[in-house]
């Protein structure tokens, strides 16, 4: 969706409100330190938050408690980043049913300015952050929420939800203090499991992640960290890697759902920020780094 189309941070929703959000969850693995992926965070659960826990729903039919990561009486409030608002729809209306699920979802942002606001404002115990996001991605958000993740008394933690399982994105974020990153295939029942396991201080991953991140940190030959890439933003990649690929601006504009303007001004930055002079150039130096 188009950032210019995007709310102003919306700082504690009607937890009432009910939408059509994305695809319904399917079946999946449940997280153990890990969490599994198959369906995403869907919006055929009924909407209403004011159903008994226990009470039977159209996802729920035999009225057990659920999801099962949630004790009862258990609470956590939740802020949602995410720069599609179908999208952030959808996971309110698959988690946000607090008397079922526990989670009270008390704000959301589709970019990093709104983020920060709100999750400055309203202080929640886990924020679910996508990666890629306007003004800098998620990598910017926990640069600058970091007072915020290291207050010893009211600590606010991070939990990445992204369509990307690239290993740099997954090292991005990780690196830059998020506890966890799942994949939006998740079902709404794990990412429930998993947002109180982040409450708890738990580092949870995809299964598939969680090989690599462990290989990333822990391997003695792993590859160092690449400086020059390290400068770019989550975005200003994404736009380097389809520029390196020959799509002509128009086109990258309507793959990230952004203005053709925004792109120049991306690839403005990264021939500035790589000392390059032009397209040619970056994409030789992509080509290089087998980022293409």
């Amino acid at each position: 969706m188009s950032d210019a189309n995007e709310p102003t941070g919306a700082v504690e929703p009607d937890a009432g409100t009910a939408s059509a959000g994305t695809a319904g969850a399917g079946t999946a693995g449940g997280p153990a330190a890990a969490t599994g992926a198959a369906g995403s965070a869907g919006a055929d659960t009924p909407s209403g938050a004011g159903a008994p826990s226990g009470a039977a729903t159209a996802n729920n039919p035999a009225g057990a408690p659920d999801p099962a990561g949630s004790a009862p009486g258990r609470r956590v409030r939740v802020v949602l980043v995410d720069d599609h608002r179908m999208f952030r729809t959808g996971v309110q209306a698959e988690i946000g049913q607090t008397e079922r699920t526990g989670v009270e979802v008390v704000g959301e942002a589709a970019d990093v300015d709104q983020a920060v606001t709100v999750i400055t404002a309203t202080r929640p115990e886990v924020v679910l952050l996508d990666v890629h996001l306007p003004g800098g991605g998620g990598v910017e958000v926990l640069r600058r929420c970091s007072p915020l993740m290291a207050d010893a008394e009211q600590p606010v933690r991070f939990l990445a939800l992204s369509v990307s399982d690239a290993a740099e994105d997954v090292i991005g974020v990780i690196r830059g203090g998020a506890r966890g990153y799942v994949t939006k295939t998740i079902t709404g029942t794990d990412l429930v499991d998993s947002i109180f396991r982040v409450q708890d201080g738990d580092a949870v991953f995809s299964p598939r992640l969680a090989g690599f991140v462990l290989d990333a940190f822990a391997s003695t030959d792993a590859p160092p960290v690449d400086e020059d890439l390290d400068r770019l933003t989550q975005r200003e990649r994404e736009v380097l890697r389809l520029i390196a690929r020959g799509y002509a601006y128009k086109e990258i504009a309507k793959q990230l759902f952004i203005s053709v303007k925004t792109v120049e001004s991306h690839v403005s930055a990264v021939l500035r920020k790589l000392q390059l002079s032009n397209r040619h150039e970056l994409t030789r130096w992509a080509t290089a780094r087998r980022l293409v």
